[in-house]
C-alpha cells in the first residue's frame, strides 16, 4: 500500500481533491506502522473520485420507476443507425418494461401504456414503426390543475359544510313530505357526529342546535321524532382509522 494513503493525523498531505475523515476500528500497525497507533484511531484517506458516477450528477430520469438502465437501453436504441436494429431495440424494452410491472396486464390498454411511456423517455425521437398512437404520451406527465380549497367558515366544525348547506336549504324550505325526509336525515346525521367527536349526544343538544342553525325554523318535538337507532361501535370504528 502506498505511504500516501499512511498519513499520520497531524500531517498535511492532499495529495486528491477530494478528503474523507473516516473513524473506524483497525488493527494494531495498520493504519500507523511507523508510529505504532493501536485500535481505534482516526485517520485521513485521501481518494481521487474524477471519474466517479454520482446519481446527483447524472441525467433526471423522465420515469423514474423504470430506473437508470431502461433509460440507457433507450439512449442505446436511439444511437442505433439502422431502423430495423431501432424496432427490435424497441419491441426489447417494451418486454422488459412489461416484465418489470406484471399488473399492468391488469388493465385492458397496458400495450398502448408501455409504448406511449417509450415515447416519453425517448422525447419522441425514436424512429421506429409505432404499433401505436402515441401523439397523447405527453398527457401522462401533464399535471392537473390545482383545486381551490373551499375556505368559508363555519360555526362549529364537527357537524361539516355538508350539513351546514342543509340548514340553509332548511331555511328556506316549504313545509311538507321532503322537508320532513331532509330534517330527519339532518337529525340523525347531527347525532353520529356528536357520538363521533364526543360532543355528547343527547336528544335535547340535537333539537337545540337545529333550532339554531336553522334561525328557528326547524323545531323538533321529541315526543313524536324517533331517530335511528345508531351503534356507538361504528362510530368508533370510524375514530380508529383515523
Amino acid at each position: 500500500m502506498r505511504d500516501d494513503l499512511h498519513l499520520g493525523f497531524n500531517e498535511k498531505r492532499f495529495a486528491c481533491e477530494k478528503v474523507f475523515l473516516i473513524s473506524r476500528a483497525v488493527p494494531p500497525g495498520w493504519l500507523f506502522p511507523r508510529t505504532g497507533g493501536s485500535g481505534e484511531a482516526p485517520f485521513i484517506l485521501l481518494m481521487n473520485i474524477d471519474g466517479l458516477d454520482y446519481n446527483t450528477q447524472r441525467e433526471s430520469l423522465v420515469l423514474p420507476e423504470y430506473g437508470r438502465e431502461v433509460q440507457n437501453m433507450v439512449n442505446h436504441a436511439l444511437s442505433l443507425p439502422d431502423k430495423a436494429e431501432r424496432q427490435r431495440c424497441a419491441e426489447t424494452i417494451i418486454i422488459t418494461m412489461e416484465r418489470m410491472f406484471p399488473q399492468i396486464k391488469e388493465s385492458a390498454d397496458y400495450k398502448q401504456k408501455l409504448w406511449d411511456h417509450l415515447a416519453l423517455m425517448s422525447d419522441f425521437k425514436l424512429d421506429i414503426d409505432w404499433p401505436y398512437d402515441v401523439s397523447q404520451a405527453k398527457t401522462i406527465t401533464t399535471r392537473p390543475e390545482p383545486m381551490g380549497y373551499p375556505m368559508q367558515r363555519i360555526p362549529v366544525r364537527h357537524y361539516g359544510r355538508m350539513l351546514f348547506d342543509i340548514f340553509e336549504k332548511l331555511k328556506t324550505m316549504p313545509a311538507g313530505k321532503e322537508q320532513d325526509a331532509l330534517v330527519r336525515l339532518a337529525a340523525n346525521q347531527m347525532k353520529r357526529d356528536l357520538m363521533q367527536w364526543s360532543h355528547g349526544y343527547s336528544d335535547e343538544k340535537v333539537a337545540d342546535d337545529l333550532a339554531r342553525y336553522t334561525d328557528g325554523v326547524v323545531q323538533l318535538d321529541l315526543a313524536k321524532f324517533k331517530f335511528d337507532k345508531i351503534v356507538a361501535q361504528e362510530t368508533e370504528k370510524k375514530r380508529k382509522r383515523r
